[in-house]
């Protein structure tokens, strides 16, 4: 009996499905999930990703269960060599998959796959699931077909399945029986759809009110932030499907208006919102960039860049960063946070990205790839773009440069983040938390601390090191090479609503 094979990949959830609605309609339904070594073993993944995905395809096999079908397949092995196996056990109809915006393995492997169904004559039909648009043109009104994409209905999960082949389902795998160190990440989010909108509900109706100020701090984002990342990243919700939420909380508030009435909370609701939206409008625009441009997950996206940092490497700076031992309380503890829990809100992230490219002077590629690892909610497109636009190699965007200490007075000035996760600081008083090698030393002997000892001494010197650059980092913008590439660049990734009308590059 031949079946309709659904492949999961970055879409573990039953609602907004669309390959898994139309498969139903065809005929018997096969739902597969491949544990494949090649991503496992990527230098990108982490212990950590597994466990949530795990999570998610518990739930989703239960779901599939409830509605009559046998539930997921499970295998180990690469792609298509799998489907080869299916296809010769059972006979493979047709294939149908989300489409999947990933890094150089899955790319490839994908490659691979069409190749294969092309090769047997098996039809693969993906669909579209994100605002990332296949073999785009032109970015020239991409942002109105990001809106007409959400403002599709919600596909419907079939009240019933049939599956009915008589493969073997095979099992969950966890870390050790894929060979894996177990996962660290004991504050990581669980995963799964269910919890997923139970986030989504908390925001919309309690937590996300002043999300436009609680997202750049790393006290009141834990918070204040909508926490949906991994479950967007791996599907769990779909991105239609937080818009479409995110709009009916936004209707429901503007019927509580009153005319000529002000109303603080509703203009913080209102004014929150518009800001979250527009972030689920940015979480795509910048996994287009990857889509349109696979190499910048390797090189940079403005070649004038090319020699900039490649031979400045050096390991014991990045150990340091690697280890939350940089001597800069609010860079350790960012560092910290993601070992323990896979998570710290943007800010925090592009505060990490810019400390390790212009105070250290480290390339984007590795310093990108070890935090791959640390981000629970770790999406190739998002990740690559942002740590090349926070290491200033994209030639279009402003040279952002955080400095840590002000960071500290801004964000957290009385070190409640910073003690949650450097304790070698927890007595610290305020008037130091930001820059604890200035306490004077006969305060320090007092308490029984000792800047070098107790807590690095900072491993560069702020002014020295961005002062140099800066320096490094100007003198390349303005040779007429970068300034080239940098048309180039916008031209190709530049976010605008219509048709490009200016020359020169700008801000994307």
């Amino acid at each position: 009996m031949a079946i309709q094979l659904v492949w999961l990949k970055r879409d573990l959830r039953v609602r907004d499905h669309a390959p898994l609605a139309a498969a139903a309609e065809r005929g018997p339904v096969v739902v597969l999930y491949v544990y494949e070594p090649e991503l496992l073993a990527a230098p990108d993944h982490d212990a950590s990703h597994l466990r949530f995905v795990n999570a998610c395809l518990a739930e989703l096999d239960r779901e599939l269960r409830a509605r009559g079908h046998d539930g997921i397949t499970f295998r180990v092995g690469a792609m298509p060599e799998v489907l080869e196996e299916l296809h010769r056990d059972v006979g493979v109809e047709a294939l149908h998959s989300h489409e999947e915006t990933g890094g150089a393995l899955t790319y490839a492997r994908d490659k691979r796959v069409a190749a294969w169904a092309k090769a047997r004559g098996v039809p693969w039909f993906e669909y579209p699931q994100t605002g990332v648009v296949r073999r785009l043109r032109t970015r020239d009104g991409w942002a109105r077909r990001w809106q007409v994409r959400m403002a599709q209905p919600i596909v419907e999960t079939p009240e019933a399945l049939r599956g009915g082949s008589a493969l073997a389902r095979g099992t969950l795998l966890e870390e050790r029986d894929l060979g894996l160190l177990p996962s660290t990440k004991d504050e990581a989010l669980l995963g799964g759809a269910t919890r997923g909108r139970e986030l989504l509900d908390s925001f919309l109706a309690k937590r996300g009110k002043n999300y436009r100020s609680d997202m750049s701090s790393p006290v009141e984002g834990w918070e204040g932030c909508s926490r949906l990342a991994p479950y967007l990243a791996y599907g769990a919700l779909s991105m239609r499907e937080v818009y479409k939420a995110t709009r009916v909380r936004v209707d429901e508030l503007r019927a509580q208006r009153v005319p000529r009435k002000k109303d603080p909370e509703l203009t913080a609701w209102l004014q929150s919102l518009s800001s979250f939206e527009g972030r689920l409008h940015w979480h795509c625009h910048f996994m287009q960039k990857l889509e349109d441009e696979p190499r910048i997950e390797f090189e940079n996206m403005s070649r004038a860049c090319d020699g900039l940092r490649e031979n400045d490497h050096r390991p014991e700076l990045f150990e340091a960063w690697c280890a939350g031992q940089t001597g800069y309380p609010l860079v350790d503890a960012c560092m910290r946070a993601l070992h323990a829990g896979g998570w710290v809100n943007f800010r925090m992230r592009a505060m990490l990205v810019s400390f390790a490219s212009y105070h250290l002077w480290l390339h984007w590629r590795p310093t990108s790839v070890y935090l791959a690892r640390q981000f629970l909610d770790f999406e190739p497109g998002i990740h690559f773009s942002q740590a090349q636009m926070q290491s200033g190699t994209t030639g279009i965007n402003a040279v952002r440069i955080y400095s840590p200490t002000k960071q500290v007075i801004d964000q957290d000035p009385h070190g409640v983040f910073i003690r949650r996760y450097v304790p070698e600081l927890a007595a610290v008083p305020d008037a130091y938390i930001a820059e604890p090698w200035k306490m004077p030393p006969l305060e320090q002997a007092a308490m029984g601390f000792t800047v070098g000892k107790s807590y690095p001494a900072p491993i560069v010197d702020h002014a020295e090191a961005v002062a140099e650059a800066k320096r490094r980092v100007f003198s390349q913008r303005r040779t007429p090479a970068a300034r080239e590439e940098a048309a180039k660049v916008f031209e190709k990734h530049g976010s605008r609503r219509g048709p490009r009308t200016r020359r020169t590059p700008a801000s994307s």
